[in-house]
């Protein structure tokens, strides 16, 4: 798996709601160290359960796709005479 790399904006978006987060439900100040450090360990810790629960949902939504086509592609089938 390659790495997962979050651009600068998304990052200090990440790291606002993670201060915010602090500060409302645990009434501590988190600093912008704090929180980076965090985030990172989040992604690198925690990311790839988050990450894999992605990819499964991702192929069981292509699988019952997949099937939608193959009925599709079924129902195409012409009839042949003197078949059985």
């Amino acid at each position: 798996m390659s790495e997962i790399k979050f651009s600068e904006e998304e990052k200090r978006l990440v790291r606002e709601k993670l201060q915010a987060y602090f500060s409302t439900e645990l009434d501590q100040e988190l600093s912008r160290f704090d929180a980076d450090f965090l985030f990172d360990f989040v992604c690198e810790e925690l990311g790839p359960f988050f990450y894999n629960r992605g990819l499964l949902d991702a192929q069981a939504i292509m699988s019952s796709k997949m099937e939608l086509v193959q009925e599709a592609v079924y129902e195409l089938e012409k009839p042949i005479k003197g078949a059985r």
